[in-house]
């Protein structure tokens, strides 16, 4: 019998129906998305992620559009 496993950080709420690759993937994006970014508008300040491609600027208050994740790269997660 195999020990007991926790589930996998973001992807836990999708349980074991999904497989191993996707919830590895969706936590990948989850990471990204969710820590704060540099704002293009203040090098020292943050950019959040409001929702999809809409971000804010933490110190100026701007509201604009991004790529949809993360920032700084556009490339593949």
């Amino acid at each position: 019998m195999g020990a007991k496993t926790k589930k996998t950080r973001y992807a836990g709420k999708f349980g074991a129906g999904y497989g191993t690759r996707v919830r590895k993937s969706y936590n990948k994006v989850e990471e990204l998305q969710r820590k704060r970014q540099t704002s293009p508008f203040y090098a020292k300040a943050r950019a959040k992620r409001i929702a999809y491609g809409i971000w804010r600027c933490l110190k100026t208050g701007k509201i604009y559009a991004g790529p949809a994740y993360h920032l700084e790269g556009k490339g593949k997660v």
